[in-house]
């Protein structure tokens, strides 16, 4: 049941390796770790007024459960970056094709600008759009739009 009292829940969904964020070469992926990615992106959201739920997974299922369970709590959006999942799951394609709020897809790094593998994504088709190349900057940008998109 939705409750239109509360802050908008927007779950963020990092990948695989992205644990590994500070350690990882810096000219893709920045130099902040997760832990100050995840702090970023609780500070925006509550000035955005949002609830910011933060989650990283190396395992495919994991991140498929999170994406079940968000059909029925509360979740009014998702900002994920799947990492090589995004290049490869066609498993993370079916479940976004059953969830029922925006989503919007965020590389840190600009996958059109790398290996050509990277340059197809599985999310794309099910996404509102999607940042890329942008860095930490590419999830405060989702949020905002997010944001906008919820507000009445």
């Amino acid at each position: 049941m939705k409750h239109p009292h509360k802050q908008p829940k927007i779950l963020i969904i990092n990948g695989p390796n992205l644990n590994l964020l500070g350690r990882r070469p810096s000219q893709h992926y920045g130099t902040l770790n997760l832990t100050e990615l995840e702090s970023l992106i609780q500070r925006e959201a509550e000035a955005l007024n949002l609830e910011a739920v933060c989650r990283q997974s190396n395992h495919e299922g994991e991140i498929l459960n999170w994406l079940h369970a968000s059909l029925d709590d509360d979740t009014a959006g998702l900002i994920i970056n799947a990492g090589a999942y995004t290049h490869t799951s066609l498993a993370l394609a079916d479940a976004l094709e059953v969830v029922n709020y925006p989503v919007i897809e965020v590389h840190l790094s600009n996958i059109h600008a790398r290996e050509a593998i990277r340059h197809h994504s599985m999310i794309a088709p099910k996404a509102l759009g999607q940042i890329s190349g942008l860095g930490p900057q590419g999830y405060i940008l989702a949020l905002k739009a997010l944001a906008e998109r919820l507000s009445p």
